[in-house]
Order: structure tokens, then sequence, then C-alpha cells
């Protein structure tokens, strides 16, 4: 979970970069034109991504702590997650691949389904 919210901020970092011409004229271009400015939205999007399906990843992980069922599986899924959220950034940033970027978010939304598999067999258990 720490690896995830360290990417997010990582994101937000990305993005006040990508800005800063067009905010702060840091980095401007001779004719006062932002050059991250094709980027900037991809990011903006991205960072947007990382609160959406991943709440669901957090809620179980939490929940999946508190259970005391934190083992091996668990993990396995978490870490199978995060390697996914990593890599629909580095899809979604520089390129327009939208077919790369669903197979790697089906990744991500299978890992989420088996934590939450795991949540509630410990709630039938």
């Amino acid at each position: 979970m720490a690896v995830h919210v360290a990417l997010a901020a990582f994101l937000y970092v990305l993005l006040t970069l990508a800005r800063a011409p067009a905010v702060w004229g840091i980095g401007r271009r001779a004719d006062g034109s932002n050059p991250w400015s094709k980027i900037e939205p991809r990011i903006s999007a991205n960072l947007s991504n990382q609160f959406e399906w991943p709440l669901f990843f957090h809620v179980a992980c939490v929940l999946l702590i508190l259970a005391g069922d934190a083992g091996r599986l668990p993990q396995a899924l978490a870490w199978v997650f995060i390697a996914g959220r990593v890599l629909h950034s580095l899809v979604q940033i520089p390129t327009t691949n939208v077919q790369l970027r669903g197979l790697v978010f089906t990744v991500n939304f299978l890992a989420v389904l088996g934590l939450w598999a795991l949540v509630v067999a410990n709630v039938l258990a």
C-alpha cells in the first residue's frame, strides 16, 4: 500500500513539473508555449486513475490485515496489483496505446478481485 502511495506522490510531482511552464513560466519555450502540454493531460488522467479502482485495493488490504490474513497469497496479489499500477502509468503517460493499457488494467482488476475473494472467504469462514 505504501508503494502505491509513493507512486501517487511521484505522479503529483510529475504533474507539477509538467504544469510549471504554464503556471509559473518555468521552462517555457521561447514562443511562450508549454513543452509538456501534450503529456500533461495524460499525467493528470493517470493520477486520477490512482483514486478509482485502487480504492478497492486499499480497502481489501486493510480488511485482510485486520482479519490477520496477510499471508503469501494476499501479498502476491498486492504486488501484482502494484506492478500493474506502475505498468499502467508507464503505458498511459508516454503512449496512447489504449489496448495495452486495457490489458494492464485487466491484470490490476483481477488482482483486486482476488483480494476481495479472500476478504469474502474470511467473512464466510
